[in-house]
């Protein structure tokens, strides 16, 4: 397993277009007869995806990278992405599959396919306990931190008064500093997020107030890739079917995945 960062690279729409087209046609004869797969994961949202004391990538996401890759009998090449730049690479043929917490909604089904779900998630408004907010209206004129590109502005935009203040970050890692260092009234973020920023920053005082989806994970594979597709969604099922995904749900979430918690 190696681990890559590359920069985003930009070109002409036409040569976007053209790369991507014929990314899509040969990606998983490409894995198979180069023996490696490159996967966008995440390095800024634990327990999903963050660097460990040996400063390698670990968490959930990691887990199900290296499961797939074993299954396609490929080296496995991680590419750390953020919100912003995961479906980006993927669009641009820098990686083969996303799997980054990457939730799914019609806007992003009009450019790239997704596999079964493979975890549960959601997202949240989380803010001091002394703080009242019983209802999205109670969002009026407050701050909100959230990180660039991420589903909680989009779905949060959609319930919450005009009057929401968003304070966009470069990643959830800022994101949440900002809100733990007071720049912010509330914070949008992930369960697994909230859980983590509360356990190591209990002087906050930062409870769970208004739950803003439900968002299983799912893994992101350009258009056009239906065999690779029809590959990993066969890992998936038979990683469900064995208990490998129920370990990994348990091992980084601490409760088991409910079987209507990953949609096919």
């Amino acid at each position: 397993m190696t681990v890559s960062r590359r920069g985003f690279l930009a070109g002409t729409a036409a040569l976007t277009f053209a790369g991507s087209a014929a990314f899509a046609q040969d990606a998983l004869e490409k894995i198979t007869k180069g023996g490696t797969i490159r996967i966008a994961i995440p390095t800024d949202y634990p327990p999903y995806g963050f660097s460990g004391l040996d400063l390698q990538p670990q968490g959930l996401d990691i887990d199900m990278a290296k499961l797939v890759a074993d299954k396609l009998g490929a080296k496995l090449e991680l590419v750390p992405v953020t919100s912003a730049n995961r479906i980006p690479y993927l669009q641009t043929g820098q990686v083969e599959l996303v799997i980054s917490t990457l939730g799914k909604n019609e806007e992003r089904m009009k450019v790239i396919d997704f596999t079964h779900a493979y975890a549960p998630f959601f997202q949240a408004v989380y803010a001091p306990k002394t703080m009242k907010i019983e209802s999205f209206d109670d969002l009026a004129g407050k701050s909100i931190a959230v990180a660039k590109g991420a589903m909680e502005e989009q779905e949060l935009a959609k319930e919450g008064p005009a009057s929401m203040q968003f304070r966009r970050y470069e990643d959830q890692a800022a994101a949440t500093a900002a809100f733990v260092a007071g720049q912010t009234d509330v914070i949008a973020t992930s369960v697994s997020n909230a859980t983590l920023m509360m356990q190591h920053n209990p002087n906050i005082g930062a409870e769970y107030k208004l739950l803003i989806k439900d968002s299983p994970c799912f893994m992101g594979i350009s258009k056009g890739q239906e065999p690779l597709l029809e590959k990993v969604n066969a890992i998936i099922l038979a990683a469900k079917e064995d208990g490998t995904i129920t370990a990994l749900s348990e091992k980084w979430l601490g409760h088991a995945a409910k079987p209507e918690d990953l949609p096919l």
